[in-house]
């Protein structure tokens, strides 16, 4: 289940943090990631779990190793002119290809204005920072010692969606179905659907790149702050 579309009949402000996310983010990829073609730009902004956890910025090629400790290539990194833990941040705005890009913005495109009409600006803008961050660090104590690189959205993203859920469960969301088949379901459906999926693949292992401990941990953070950053305002 693909979900390709909400109910906006209560948004009654312009998303401009939405929109400035989704722009910064586009803006990242293609000036900084595909225009200059800049892997040192990737190398070192990209969040590193072992550069967090030892606090010492790694430089050079090293050999990366899958939970076994055979070896499955080697990874570039380069030295971060600011610091390691700025890619806390950094890492969210980056990602690693067009698809990645855009199924991301997508669902923030879809699930975000709601919230940010509901919570307002400044906090729609603090909960999409700090249930980023929280789905980083839920990732890296998968491995405290990986040298692979995270980056993109969809953590933070994923804390919208578990924000929507808690917020707005009944809502109508359109979505594309395995068969190709358009339907309307509640977003308890389509969102459930989707974290039950990110849980599934999580514990079957089949990675294939996607953190999805990211994925279950910023869900986890929006269900859980949702209602602290929602104190004061009420629905329409």
């Amino acid at each position: 289940m693909f979900p390709i579309a909400d109910d906006n009949s209560e948004v009654r402000i312009t998303p401009v943090v939405t929109y400035a996310i989704i722009a910064a983010n586009i803006i990242v990829y293609l000036v900084l990631q595909q225009i200059n073609s800049n892997e040192s730009f990737d190398g070192a902004f990209s969040l590193v779990p072992r550069e967090v956890t030892t606090g010492v910025d790694l430089v050079g090629s090293l050999d990366a190793k899958n939970e076994t400790g055979k070896i499955i290539g080697q990874i570039n990194h380069f030295a971060n002119p600011i610091s390691v833990y700025f890619n806390f941040l950094s890492s969210m705005f980056m990602h690693g290809s067009v698809m990645h890009i855009g199924g991301n913005m997508l669902f923030l495109w879809i699930f975000g204005d709601n919230i940010e009409n509901r919570i307002g600006h400044i906090r729609f803008a603090v909960f999409y920072i700090l249930t980023g961050i929280i789905a980083a660090i839920a990732h890296i104590l998968t491995d405290t010692s990986s040298i692979i690189p995270m980056l993109g959205a969809s953590g933070a993203i994923s804390g919208v969606l578990g924000g929507y859920l808690l917020l707005f469960p009944k809502k109508q969301v359109k979505a594309i179905m395995f068969s190709f088949m358009m339907t309307t379901v509640p977003a308890f459906v389509a969102l459930g659907a989707w974290i039950g999926l990110q849980l599934l693949q999580s514990y079957l292992g089949s990675g294939g790149g996607v953190a999805y401990m990211a994925h279950i941990g910023g869900f986890i953070a929006g269900l859980a702050l949702i209602k602290v950053f929602a104190l004061g305002t009420k629905a329409e």
